[in-house]
């Protein structure tokens, strides 16, 4: 924590405003929130959860991006507890004058209250101070904050978003900062288990963004000591051995690219980066920061964020940059006599191939289209980006001539791949590939002629397919059996692809086309569901598959369309009873502790007098039950399959997100790409994981 008369724990600001209740704007009360919570954290199921984590952290990052702070640490506490700690200048505590209460009751308990509305207590952040925090107070069964300030500690606690009782001193304290400890509210959300890597990688992206920054996190949930967690400042000054990260870059962007291609064969040695801040028309300072490396691949990676927010869906930052790049490239390769006059100029898609480039912008009061912040709308933007990458772009290559002629290959390359894939698909296409042939022979079609109802199993071999066909409800359900490994496309072009019979089959049963005739109006299945066997191959071919899905048909993950089943991994009996118990956990559950002890088989038979022995000292525990293990769809009957993998009324559905498919398409390239060590690395670190059945 900062020391008491420290810059940061000053309570002015860098435009020399003071930070106290004055600074906190109120809009409107905080009733509606628990009542429609989807309209303030987008859902109540996993992703919401991670709302309620991620608005807590941006707050304390906020304070970083003014310089407040330089440490963060998010700790799991047993019972999914949160606890978000900062040594910022800590939530103002005296009294508001509007309200009449103190600032921090106003912060946590009043919607739209926050530093973020007004213009000298925050010169840029990624959302509103206080929406976040009453949001999240809202919607937790219970929070405390704790404030370190002016060398008192103050102290609140909330029930479900009301005050329980008023802010007091608790303590002295020569530190500054906010703790915030919150339980999220298991009448509200599906399910309170939070997602340990997805808070870890979120860390991970905003620590490359807020350089100098010190992030921690711990995963203490599993914590039975002696020592309260609760009762500390940070868990990493208690020494304690659990799960834990702790992010610092000091290259910001140049990291985060440098992470992104630590697997990936480089094209070029040297990374470009700039930071640097510019005054738009309008007065407005903006801090743009882009770094950039080509790599060998035929795809791009682009990563933008407006303060610290990522923005998947790009908007005027990004498009600024792609102009940018597009112009300054083609510019240099005819200068440079790369292209001879009248050859065609070079696309936006040609000199994106193969390219990892992170944008971000720091920008006052950031326009952003739709509640998610998903796209950036500030006009600004689009100038300040494409001025700034474009001067410093093309420096770069003046000053690098080595990698410039590198990057200027690799987008000839690409010009040359793109005619040729071109040709080759209008061929395929003019003999008939795609269009007015008939669906593949290995598909079995549903008699339903609506997409919205309809749905299609992608199954691993002819036996899982032989069960799913019988066992189907041929009304709304299509089987469509795959034979083999389907073709790698983590680096095959679309001609390529169109000659691979698995690949083409799966495009047919789809009927939306592929690449630049895709339609996604034409798709004629709205569900479709990745079945394969829970071993090595299957996952395998699962990942072949999201990849494909990923790289190709972006718009089927982005819409929900595609799924993975959730077959059981054991059949367990008991006289008539019959139970499916989908992991080890549910197992135990259903057996009881039993299970524990002794796992029996329902083919297995004792072999020698001491094993029979063993099993009758069990036998009043375990003896009573069967249990089946699955290697595979093909092992089920037609009615196992149909109950347990494909009944909408009980089976078990993933909804594949981009991010699934982003993690499969990473692995893939660690496992199939050219370089040995990160695989290596790869293999040795996930070998505990893997299930061997001998």
């Amino acid at each position: 924590m900062a020391k008491k008369g420290d810059e940061k724990g000053n309570k002015k600001t860098g435009a020399g405003h003071l930070y106290d209740a004055s600074s906190i704007s109120v809009l409107e009360g905080l009733e509606p929130v628990r009542k429609r919570p989807g309209m303030y954290i987008g859902s109540t199921g996993p992703e919401g959860l991670f709302h309620m984590v991620k608005e807590i952290f941006d707050n304390s990052r906020d304070e970083a991006m003014g310089g407040y702070t330089d440490e963060i640490e998010i700790a799991l506490l047993p019972g999914e507890v949160v606890r978000v700690a900062d040594n910022g200048r800590g939530i103002p505590v005296d009294i508001h004058k509007a309200t009449k209460v103190s600032a921090l009751e106003t912060v946590m308990t009043t919607l739209h209250a926050g530093g973020k509305f007004d213009q000298g207590a925050y010169q840029v952040s990624g959302g509103l101070h206080g929406v976040g925090a009453s949001v999240v107070n809202a919607l937790s069964e219970w929070t405390r904050v704790e404030v370190h300030k002016d060398g008192e500690i103050w102290m609140q606690e909330y029930k479900r978003g009301k005050k329980v009782a008023n802010v007091k001193k608790i303590g002295k304290s020569k530190q500054t900062g906010t703790i915030v400890t919150f339980k999220s509210d298991p009448a509200v959300f599906s399910e309170t288990i939070y997602n340990w890597k997805r808070i870890v990688d979120y860390l991970r992206e905003q620590a490359y963004l807020s350089k100098k920054v010190r992030i921690r996190a711990y995963d203490a949930r599993e914590y039975s000591g002696k020592v309260d967690l609760e009762g500390c400042l940070y868990l990493h000054e208690l020494e304690l051995e659990i799960p834990s990260y702790s992010f610092y870059f000091e290259g910001g962007l140049i990291s985060f690219v440098t992470f992104y291609n630590q697997t990936e064969k480089q094209v070029h040695k040297n990374i470009f980066s700039i930071e640097k801040d510019i005054v738009v028309e309008n007065s407005k300072s903006i801090n743009v920061e882009i770094a950039l490396q080509y790599i060998d691949d035929i795809t791009s990676h682009e990563y933008s964020f407006a303060n610290n927010t990522p923005t998947p869906d790009g908007g005027t930052h990004l498009s600024g940059f792609r102009m940018a790049l597009t112009r300054t490239l083609n510019s240099y390769a005819k200068k440079n006599n790369f292209v001879k006059d009248g050859e065609d100029a070079f696309t936006g898609d040609d000199v994106r191939e193969g390219l990892t480039a992170v944008v971000s912008v720091k920008i006052p009061d950031p326009q952003f289209e739709g509640q998610t912040k998903a796209k950036l709308g500030s006009v600004e933007a689009q100038t300040a980006v494409n001025t700034v990458f474009g001067e410093a772009f093309n420096l770069f290559l003046e000053e690098h001539p080595d990698d410039a002629r590198a990057i200027v290959n690799k987008v000839i390359i690409a010009v040359r791949a793109r005619k040729a894939a071109k040709a080759a698909k209008d061929s395929v296409l003019r003999k008939g590939a795609l269009e007015g042939m008939t669906l593949p022979g290995k598909l079995a079609d549903c008699q339903s002629k609506s997409a919205s109802e309809s749905e299609l199993f992608i199954v691993e071999g002819d036996s899982a397919g032989g069960s799913a066909k019988q066992g189907r409800d041929r009304r709304t359900q299509a089987i469509l059996p795959l034979r083999g490994k389907i073709l790698n496309v983590e680096r095959a072009r679309l001609d390529k692809m169109l000659a691979s019979e698995s690949v083409k089959n799966i495009i047919l049963a789809l009927g939306a086309a592929i690449g630049d005739t895709f339609n996604i109006e034409k798709l004629r299945y709205h569900k479709i569901i990745i079945a394969t066997d829970a071993d090595v191959d299957g996952s395998h071919i699962r990942t072949l598959l999201l990849t494909l899905f990923f790289r190709y048909y972006r718009p089927l993950i982005d819409g929900g369309f595609i799924y993975i089943a959730q077959p059981p991994l054991y059949k367990i009996s008991k006289g008539k009873e019959i139970n499916y118990a989908y992991s080890d956990e549910d197992k135990t559950k259903i057996m009881g502790k039993s299970a524990e002890i002794e796992e029996t088989d329902s083919e297995s038979e004792p072999e020698s007098e001491s094993e029979s022995n063993n099993s009758e000292t069990q036998k009043t525990k375990t003896s009573k039950y069967r249990v089946q293990r699955y290697k595979g769809l093909g092992e089920m009957n037609p009615s196992e399959l149909w109950e347990t993998t494909m009944d909408p009324s009980r089976r078990i559905l993933k909804q594949v997100n981009i991010d699934d498919a982003m993690e499969a398409d990473k692995t893939f390239e660690i496992l199939m790409g050219d370089e040995v060590e990160p695989r290596k690395l790869f293999i040795q670190a996930n070998a505990k994981l893997a299930e061997v059945d001998v």
